[in-house]
């Protein structure tokens, strides 16, 4: 994906804000627990918060948050479901808060669309010593036979490089995080994966599928053709066709200390 492409999906999310705060998964309280367990402190920025999915198991797990989105519609919809929480308008590339004020930086599904080489120097000028950065993303577990088969109906626009745990694995494990002044401000990357899953029927998976940036930036014939191919899928599989199910997950955590 080039620079103006990645762009354009980076900026597709803000006009699905209410139906990205309907359908997209919360995340295994697992995983943000260990992802802050090593954290010098209570305090978390969480970055590119979105409508805030991931912000709100922070504050069930009793941390500090303060949420940084930078489009306006998903900021207002974080607002509206958690009002208690600082929420600020900013970006991984300038971050609206002062040096080493907070000791854990996490973003769900979100650090991909970072510009690490301005990002990174930026997130490592908020942290306290010692502090965490952690990225969290919600993946499907192609190992269940029917959710390979959806992955294969939707493509890679829908499930994309990012999205089952093995290409989790290999697309989050060399993350660039660089040096700032020639000097290495991380230190050796971890990675975990946590059982998850996410409640749902044919109709409101088409529609939480919807929501990924390469369906958002399709043409509308284009985008409905590719929902009706899903629709069609899930209603052949007898584990999907009627009702309510549960669609496989894990929540994997890239999670990294600032030296």
């Amino acid at each position: 994906m080039d620079r103006n492409e990645h762009s354009h999906h980076a900026s597709s999310f803000g006009a699905a804000a209410v139906a990205y705060a309907a359908h997209r998964p919360d995340y295994a309280q697992d995983a943000v627990c260990w992802a802050l367990e090593s954290a010098p402190g209570p305090r978390v920025l969480d970055l590119g918060a979105g409508t805030g999915k991931l912000t709100a198991t922070l504050v069930e797990t009793g941390a500090e948050v303060v949420a940084v989105e930078p489009d306006p519609a998903m900021l207002a919809e974080l607002r509206r479901a958690l009002p208690d929480v600082r929420a600020l308008r900013g970006c991984a590339e300038s971050i609206p808060l002062p040096d080493g004020s907070v000791d854990a930086v996490v973003a769900g599904n979100a650090m991909h669309w970072f510009d690490m080489a301005v990002a990174g120097p930026e997130i490592a000028r908020v942290l306290a010593p010692q502090g965490v950065l952690a990225g969290l993303w919600n993946v499907m577990d192609d190992e269940v036979e029917w959710v390979a088969g959806l992955a294969e109906v939707s493509g890679s626009e829908v499930i994309g490089p990012r999205d089952t745990p093995a290409s989790w694995r290999a697309e989050t494990g060399g993350m660039h995080l660089p040096r700032t002044g020639g000097v290495a401000r991380f230190g050796s990357p971890e990675q975990a994966g946590f059982p998850h899953g996410q409640s749902r029927t044919a109709e409101t998976l088409a529609s939480t599928l919807a929501t990924r940036a390469g369906v958002l930036v399709m043409l509308e014939p284009e985008r409905e053709a590719l929902l009706g191919r899903i629709r069609a899928f899930l209603a052949s599989r007898p584990e999907t066709a009627e009702g309510e199910f549960t669609l496989p997950m894990q929540t994997g955590v890239l999670r990294v200390r600032r030296l």
